[in-house]
Parts: structure tokens; C-alpha cells; sequence
């Protein structure tokens, strides 16, 4: 048994599933939040086995005026709980803080977002990557192309684990009763922010619209750009086509995967998509941008297609294509499933975790 802390950025739904899963095994866990987000939905409670931990953060947004504060907050609620594991990210403020403060030993988990966009942001943010990375005992990612960049900033490449979030394979199963429509429905559930490209979707399914009037779109979620995209889907007179289903919650989810023909991910920044990913365990055959990370689980005519990130004419033409191509969605759909099934297993890809936290504690004894 050990004594970890996992510090997140936030609470959300991957946060929940981490800790629900520490929470079944025999480890003593503080859980440690950095902020509260203005638009975080907590409809599942932090699991009962979790400590949660009273600090100076977690009550509001992190503000990096707030940073000497929160590292002399964190070193002593480190001295207090004495873990024999800090499990951190993402890794510019939660591996950040634990770094300063001294707090280990440390297993820093990229979030995507850290090292495929937040680093290229500033020089600061460029030094505080390699400064993280330096000084961590172990890095984890959901996907080669962020532990390839963390090799990169300066992380020891034998000290690194890539194990995918994963899905749960029993929730999120093909249906057994969806079957072909006259219609053809496009489903995505990405969040409407700049890093996942909804707009280029919206300007693609608008160009769709125009050769085949019986497609339909599908969307959940909604975001900073809710304005923009339903002005560019307004504009194109497809408005009456799309169904805009809010936010919807994830034992939901299958049911809204099974009423679509194809899920599209055209997300310019991206480690191992859980979404995509449950897709692909639902049968359904998917249409991503060709970004490193999505390259990693749809192979093109396989289980789905690839488009050039960004270009919202070459989805349009990848989405009338797939239609065309109807016969072969079962099929695809089938091998869909299997990638699933070999890559996106959550029981299974858990237990890399697990084991990485027996071998930092082995190395520390």
C-alpha cells in the first residue's frame, strides 16, 4: 500500500474515473485540487475512500499571482500527509506547484493540452516544461506523440509510461437494435473551444447540406464559441438540421453514439481522445483530424477516415465520401470495435498505473 496524492487541475469526469479506480484498490489517496472552474458541472461526487484535501487552492480559478501562496500551502499539507507518491498535472501549474514545493517523489501526467499547446505559449511556459520534466521520477501520457514531446523537454524516456484513459467496454458497446435510416446523421460531442475545431464542422456540414439535404448533425456540449458556430449554421440555412442536445451525462452516453452514422473529432489539439475512443467501442465508424494523436487509433478506410486539420472543405468531401460509402460502415464499424477492444480497454490500462506506482515506491525504499 501507499500513501498518494493526486493533484488535478479541476475536478472533472476523467478526474472522477481516476479516482473511483484508486479508490477500489489498496492505496490511502488525498485527493488535492488546484481551482474551482466557472463552468464546472459536479454531478458526481468525489468517491467516499478519497480524502479530500482542505488547502489554500480549490476554491476559485488558479492565478499565477497566486503561485508562491499555493507552493507554501502545498509544501505543508505534503509535510502533513507525507505521501510516498505526488501524482500531478497537468504539468505548467499542478506539476508546476508540487515541483517548488519540493514535494515527492513525483509522477507527472501530461493532460494533452500541457505539452501540445499550452507549451508553445510563452518562453516561460517553454522553461517551466523543461524545469517539471527535469526534476520528475516518472511522466505519464495517454498517447505517444505527448511522451515523445516530453522526451523532448528533458524527461528521462526510460521513466516513461503511455497508457489510454480508456473506456469502460460493458457501458459503451455497440447497439443491437440501431439499423440504417433514409437519414444520415453526423455526431460529435467535442467541446465548443478554439482546440477542438466545432467551427470548421459547422462550415463543413453546411457545404454537405448543400449536395445531400437529409443529412443530420448532432451536437452536445456547448462552450465559448456557442455564438460563432450557430451563426455560421444559421447563415448556411441548416439550422433546422442540427440538434443541439447540451450537455448530457455519461451513463447516457451509448444511446447518443447509437444514433449516428459517423462521430467526428475535428480537434486541432489532442492526446488519446476518451470520446473518440468511445466511439470507436460503440461500432461506430469515426472521421477525425489527421493530428499525431488521432493518427494513433483511426487508420484510413479501416475503422474510419482522416482529414487535413483544419480544412473544413476536405471534411465535407470525407463526409459525402463516407456516405457514399454506407455498405462498408458495418464493417468499419466491426473494426472500429476491435481497436477498442486491443487499445481502450479503461480495466485493463488502469493496472499501467498501478504498476508504475509500485515501481516508484520500489525505487524510493
Amino acid at each position: 500500500m501507499a500513501r498518494i496524492i493526486y493533484f488535478s487541475l479541476d475536478y472533472t469526469p476523467h478526474d472522477h474515473r481516476f479516482l473511483s479506480a484508486l479508490s477500489e484498490t489498496e492505496h490511502e489517496v488525498f485527493y488535492v485540487r488546484l481551482q474551482r472552474g466557472p463552468r464546472q458541472v459536479e454531478d458526481r461526487p468525489v468517491p467516499e475512500k478519497i480524502h479530500q484535501v482542505l488547502w489554500a487552492g480549490g476554491q476559485d480559478i488558479f492565478r499565477w499571482r497566486d503561485l508562491v501562496r499555493l507552493t507554501f500551502s502545498f509544501r505543508r499539507l505534503v509535510k502533513k500527509i507525507k505521501p510516498d507518491i505526488v501524482h500531478a498535472g497537468p504539468i505548467q501549474t499542478c506539476g508546476l506547484i508540487a515541483t517548488l514545493a519540493a514535494a515527492g517523489p513525483r509522477l507527472i501526467m501530461s493532460w494533452g493540452f500541457d505539452l501540445m499547446e499550452d507549451v508553445h505559449k510563452s518562453l516561460k511556459m517553454e522553461l517551466i516544461t523543461k524545469y517539471v520534466l527535469h526534476h520528475a521520477a516518472y511522466f505519464a501520457s495517454d498517447a505517444n506523440v505527448t511522451r515523445d514531446k516530453a522526451v523532448l523537454y528533458g524527461m528521462h524516456p526510460d521513466h516513461t509510461i503511455v497508457f489510454p484513459w480508456g473506456v469502460d467496454l460493458e457501458h459503451f458497446s455497440p447497439s443491437t437494435v440501431h439499423g440504417p435510416s433514409s437519414d444520415f446523421t453526423l455526431f460529435c460531442n467535442r467541446s465548443w473551444e478554439p482546440r477542438y475545431g466545432v467551427d470548421v464542422l459547422a462550415k463543413a456540414f453546411v457545404a454537405v447540406v448543400e449536395k445531400h439535404p437529409e443529412t443530420d448533425l448532432l451536437l452536445l456540449g456547448g462552450g465559448s464559441q456557442v455564438q460563432a458556430i450557430r451563426q455560421i449554421l444559421t447563415r448556411g440555412g441548416v439550422q433546422e438540421q442540427v440538434t443541439f442536445a447540451g450537455q448530457i451525462p455519461n451513463r447516457d452516453m451509448p444511446r447518443y453514439y447509437h444514433m449516428a452514422d459517423l462521430y467526428i473529432s475535428p480537434s486541432h489539439v489532442d492526446g488519446s481522445s476518451v470520446s473518440l475512443m468511445e466511439a470507436l467501442a460503440c461500432g461506430l465508424p469515426c472521421l477525425v483530424s489527421d493530428i499525431p494523436a488521432n493518427k494513433e487509433w483511426v487508420t484510413e478506410g479501416v475503422n474510419g477516415w482522416l482529414f487535413p486539420n483544419g480544412d473544413d472543405g476536405a471534411l465535407a468531401a470525407k463526409i459525402l465520401a463516407a456516405m457514399d460509402a454506407r455498405d462498408s460502415l458495418a464493417r468499419m464499424g466491426q473494426a472500429a470495435r476491435r481497436t477498442a477492444e486491443e487499445k481502450a480497454d479503461w480495466k485493463k490500462n488502469f493496472h499501467q498505473l498501478l504498476e508504475t506506482y509500485q515501481q516508484i515506491k520500489k525505487e524510493e525504499s
